[in-house]
């Protein structure tokens, strides 16, 4: 690899207690996690294992299995340009993968804004996937009483349930129930120990084929919407392409109007100018990361699916929206 290489930066979240660090612990451990950088959020847990640390420079603390650990001490784009700067000068070991750890208490959004957005470290970095640990013991009463932790879900590509093995069958089933109404499209995997298999964990959720087809497969299962006492999850279906320019007028409109109560929009869309090569479309509340085109369609569907993580926006009034853009796009065309 070379200096230049675009690097994936995936995002480890989860309420306090939820077993984030635990799991991260051991993921270091693996020889394939062997060439990571973990940057711990300055609130966050820094509870790694003393016996990973080898030695320590600044802010940056090497870990006997080769990978990298460091806080947040400005913000995360300096912290960031930091890191790359160490590796393309040699002064610090090499990695290919970025975790960030946020601390218990934090909404995501902000760093995924921040990944999405920063214009310096865009080139260099793109984003990866969002992972939440909830606590199978006390998940259930976190989530009803914790604003911010339903947030961690409501974002998250994959959802990891810890603490399995000391909770009981019925809060274990009421827990998958509330994630799945939370979250539907997320697929949900189980930590014993702090022990999960690492395979494509942390791998891109959006620009990868492989990875996408999951969630596009849930996307199309969930036409219907679930519902919490204020987050609403919901699937955004359409048959017949949709124009460029219309898909662009639609998301500005979402972002204008929904702002923070956009959660998360995740979506393959069926382009009317370019029908053999879907767009993948991802969204963070007011944030849109630009369209990634995938090579070719995942499956023989070819209908259009959003995926919506919202928190008081019904559905009937985004395909409303979707709708009537359409419509006056298409009209504005055929006009002589």
């Amino acid at each position: 690899m070379t200096g230049a290489d675009v690097i994936p930066v995936s995002v480890l979240t989860g309420f306090l207690g939820s077993g984030k660090t635990t799991m991260l612990g051991h993921l270091l451990r693996q020889p394939e996690f062997s060439r990571t950088a973990v940057i711990i959020n300055e609130f966050g847990e820094i509870g790694l294992d003393h016996e990973l640390i080898e030695t320590s420079e600044d802010s940056i603390v090497a870990l006997t299995t080769g990978c990298l650990c460091c806080t947040v001490r400005t913000d995360l784009s300096q912290t960031l340009q930091d890191l790359l700067r160490r590796r393309d000068e040699g002064s610090c070991s090499r990695f290919d993968r970025i975790v960030i750890e946020t601390s218990g208490l934090a909404d995501p959004a902000p760093i995924l804004h921040a990944l999405m957005t920063d214009p310096i470290i865009a080139a260099r970095l793109t984003l990866g996937s969002v992972v939440t640990t909830v606590d199978a013991v006390n998940g259930c009463a976190t989530l009803e009483r914790e604003p911010v932790s339903r947030k961690q879900v409501a974002v998250a590509d994959r959802i990891v349930v810890s603490k399995l093995d000391l909770a009981e069958r019925v809060a274990e089933s009421a827990l998958l129930r509330q994630l799945d109404a939370l979250n539907p499209a997320a697929p949900t995997l189980r930590a014993t120990h702090g022990c999960i298999e690492s395979t494509s964990l942390f791998d891109a959720a959006f620009c990868d084929r492989r990875a996408g087809d999951a969630w596009l497969a849930e996307a199309a299962r969930h036409a219907h919407h679930d519902h919490d006492t204020e987050i609403t999850s919901f699937a955004v279906i359409r048959t017949a392409p949709i124009q460029a320019i219309a898909l662009t007028l639609f998301l500005e409109a979402l972002a204008e109007h929904c702002g923070a109560d956009l959660l998360r929009l995740k979506g393959i869309v069926n382009i009317a100018e370019s029908p053999h090569r879907p767009a993948i479309i991802h969204g963070v509340q007011h944030v849109f990361h630009p369209p990634a085109w995938l090579d070719r369609w995942p499956s023989a569907d070819r209908r259009s699916r959003m995926v919506f993580i919202t928190r008081r926006i019904p559905q009937p009034w985004v395909g409303v929206l979707l709708d009537a853009i359409a419509a006056e796009v298409a009209d504005v065309s055929v006009r002589p």
